[in-house]
């Protein structure tokens, strides 16, 4: 995967991440919440990953 479609994915999941946890606190339900928490917590890796991504193509293109 390119490190910008790691990041856009990375961005999706945390939006929705964050929107199920949301919607888990406004209804009261727990596992919601929790599947909220992980899938932003997924997210915010992928967009790590793609910036790591960044900074090796850079490094290397600098040697």
């Amino acid at each position: 995967m390119s490190s910008t479609t790691d990041k856009i994915k990375g961005a999706a999941n945390e939006l929705v991440g964050k929107a199920k946890q949301g919607i888990g606190d406004a209804t009261g339900n727990d596992k919601m919440k929790a599947e909220g928490a992980a899938q932003e917590l997924k997210g915010k890796t992928q967009s790590t990953v793609g910036d790591a991504k960044d900074t090796v193509k850079s490094t290397v293109g600098k040697l």
